[in-house]
């Protein structure tokens, strides 16, 4: 039983809210609380209002900035994130204090004509966000045109039932926590489209000063989702990535080794450079170094072939 309320933040979407009672549930049964311990503080974010874009407006930390400025001002006490959406770098004052177990990582094709992504027709419309998952389909099929999809999964989901588009993609993560496995067309493999860096993990995060936070937050950390994590957000810091350059990683991390696999491309799919490497791995600081160094070497292999940021 918790004397001072532990707030717990979040936006407000439903995958945002799953997210966050999720965590308030492990909160609960691991301090032996109850949800009053524990309430939930939905906050807007910038993601949440702009309509158009989101690589025009910033792109990463729209979706988090609001939070973490709620909890600098102490009006909140840990911040929710699916943690692809997170910046690399991160405020001083602020720490990301667990990782929970990681969730499925594959994206998933959904269409109502098509029963596969092979199947689609010459010229097909899909409707995506993602410029990485736009280019990675582009190195396959340049044939395919897309169009804009944004907002929450049923908001996407509805555009497709009204025949904006042909297919679209969503994380497989987000539709099974949300319990919309059925909605799932196809999952595509990892060697077809390797995910974005972080996909499927959710973070929590709180003040770097708050002790009492930090040991209440760390039986919810999962090791080895943290340790593929750390390398893949290195590996991304290390190309000064965002939504502006298609990148993708995924790490595995057991029995003391992490594997790594690294994917930079051109947005419009005509250059792709991709590199794998394993390596001994006991901490978070030997995860950083081997997602950080190959980024490093990535990125001066690559040369000017990419647009970085434009």
């Amino acid at each position: 039983m918790q004397q001072t309320p532990v707030i717990i933040g979040t936006r407000g979407s439903p995958l945002a809210l799953y997210q966050a009672h999720l965590v308030q549930r492990f909160l609960v049964e691991q301090n032996d609380g109850d949800l009053l311990d524990f309430p939930i503080k939905i906050l807007k974010t910038s993601g949440d209002t702009i309509q158009g874009d989101l690589k025009d407006f910033g792109g990463k930390g729209l979706f988090t900035r609001e939070l973490e400025i709620a909890l600098l001002d102490k009006r909140i006490d840990v911040a929710v994130h699916s943690m692809k959406d997170v910046p690399t770098v991160g405020h001083n004052d602020l720490r990301i204090y667990a990782i929970l177990e990681r969730a499925d990582v594959r994206d998933a094709f959904i269409s109502r004509k098509y029963k596969t992504l092979a199947e689609l027709p010459k010229g097909a419309m899909v409707g995506s966000a993602s410029i990485r998952r736009r280019a990675q389909l582009l190195t396959q099929r340049p044939d395919l045109q897309f169009c804009l999809l944004r907002g929450n999964v049923g908001t996407r989901l509805k555009k497709l039932e009204d025949g904006v588009c042909d297919a679209t993609m969503l994380a497989c993560a987000g539709l099974r926590r949300l319990e919309q496995d059925h909605e799932i067309t196809e999952a595509i493999s990892v060697d077809t489209m390797l995910p974005a860096p972080a996909q499927g993990a959710i973070g929590i995060e709180s003040r770097a000063e708050d002790d009492r936070i930090k040991v209440m937050l760390a039986p919810l950390n999962h090791r080895a989702t943290e340790l593929a994590i750390t390398a893949e957000r290195a590996f991304l810091r290390a190309l000064d990535g965002s939504c502006r350059t298609p990148i993708a990683a995924l790490g595995n991390w057991s029995d003391g080794h992490l594997d790594l696999r690294g994917q930079v491309l051109a947005k419009d799919g005509t250059f792709q450079i991709s590199d794998r490497r394993a390596a001994p791995c006991h901490s978070v600081g030997e995860a950083y170094d081997l997602g950080f160094n190959m980024g490093r070497d990535m990125r001066i292999e690559i040369g000017d072939r990419v647009l970085w940021d434009d």
